[in-house]
């Protein structure tokens, strides 16, 4: 009996040396994808809310692979499971190779060359060959679950006019993107803000007035360092907050599933937040400052005259204004940094808007507020639809992180 202990506990701590000195999953399969699908959207010049959709999927498809093999988090809604043997990074890269091949298979070489490279360093055998077929059952999957989301679906926006008066033609962008199914909150119009203010309110004319003074192309208060800021930040999308996320699981040392959750939680937050605020922006249809300040006579308030000329730092973004889309998803993003990670030291960002200038942030409150006061220097946003922006944002960020992807401990909690 004592010779049986004794055996067992050897081969508990041979056990335990060979897990400690076992390489890890790389991580870095995650960010590799990552970055993969930011540099196509630049390359290809996606727009946003569609970006946005496919990030989500791939990393929902990622995440949903390699957590099937040990089962640490809960799953979004896949029932899927797999030996340990698995190979997690094989999985992880067939799953965003089979999502963004569903998407781009024009590009099927590029996609192709890089699952190559993503699968050479594993060894060749059982594990690999399960891994890539796992990798591609949840990807499959994935895009099942979001063929019918409406992202298709027709634009169909009318132009305010009278019969026979000339409209602008250029198609605002994202008009139905507010209807497309998210992944975490009930619906579109789930966190829909309360109305803008009237144009006769104290706060109206405040934030009016505010922004032709320092969001105006020529102004005379805006400092160079704002028009600076508020250049940088016409970079929008996706591409703002990726990198970001990148140097949070570098800077926290995360393992591959730990990754490929945190990728997960922040792109569907992302996307649900795209899709909250256009729904917004087309329910209220609210002007923008070149609008509101080229036409301020037709509100009949003294205290915000017209000016027939003014033009903002940067060109309108071709949407209604309120919310701040900017504003919601850089608030969202930070909210699930914050709660996952915390604050993780200093990280940093660049934009092709603004050649040159790398922006850099220690608090990840202060990168959200960045944001937001840049949508005031560049004209596009007054300072309640930036408030109001962060705030949905917030919650959104809250929602997904409360009841998505949580630790097998943690209690079921409804996704809807």
């Amino acid at each position: 009996m004592k010779c049986t202990s004794w055996t067992i506990s050897r081969l508990s701590l041979i056990a335990t040396l060979i897990a400690a000195t076992a390489p890890l999953a790389r991580a870095d399969v995650i960010m590799d994808w990552n970055a993969k699908a930011d540099a196509i959207a630049a390359e290809k010049q996606i727009l946003p809310a569609p970006h946005s959709r496919v990030l989500s999927m791939m990393h929902v498809a990622m995440f949903e692979a390699v957590n099937a093999i040990d089962r640490r988090y809960a799953p979004y809604k896949l029932a899927l499971s797999a030996e340990r043997s698995t190979s997690r990074e094989a999985a992880a890269a067939a799953a965003a190779h089979d999502v963004l091949l569903s998407i781009y298979p024009d590009i099927k070489p590029d996609l192709d060359s890089a699952l190559t490279s993503s699968l050479a360093p594993i060894a060749e055998g059982e594990s690999k060959i399960a891994g890539i077929a796992l990798g591609k059952d949840a990807a499959v999957q994935i895009i099942q679950l979001r063929a019918n989301d409406g992202s298709n679906a027709p634009e169909s926006y009318r132009p305010l006019t009278t019969a026979g008066v000339y409209a602008p033609t250029a198609v605002p962008l994202f008009q139905t993107t507010g209807a497309t199914t998210p992944w975490v909150m009930a619906s579109g119009s789930q966190f829909r803000p309360g109305p803008p203010p009237a144009l006769d309110s104290e706060v109206w004319t405040k934030d009016v007035n505010e922004i032709r003074e320092v969001g105006g192309r020529g102004s005379l208060t805006r400092t160079p360092e704002q028009t600076t800021i508020g250049r940088f930040w016409f970079f929008v999308g996706a591409r703002t907050y990726n990198p970001i996320v990148r140097q949070a699981a570098l800077a926290k040392g995360m393992d591959l599933v730990d990754c490929a959750r945190l990728f997960a939680l922040t792109s569907m937050t992302g996307n649900d937040a795209i899709v909250a605020v256009f729904e917004a922006k087309y329910h209220y249809n609210f002007w923008r400052p070149i609008t509101a300040i080229r036409n301020a006579d037709l509100t009949s308030n003294a205290a915000t005259p017209r000016d027939p000329s003014w033009l903002p730092l940067g060109d309108t973004p071709m949407h209604p204004e309120y919310p701040c889309a900017h504003c919601i998803v850089s608030a969202a993003i930070s909210t699930v940094l914050q709660t996952v990670v915390g604050d993780f030291g200093e990280f940093s960002l660049t934009s092709p808007t603004a050649p040159g200038v790398t922006r850099k942030w220690s608090r990840l409150q202060d990168y959200s507020e960045e944001v937001a006061i840049a949508r005031i220097y560049a004209g596009f946003h007054y300072r309640f639809s930036t408030e109001v922006g962060k705030d949905m944002g917030r919650k959104i960020g809250a929602l997904v992180v409360a009841t998505q992807l949580r630790g097998a401990e943690a209690k079921a909690e409804p996704s809807r």
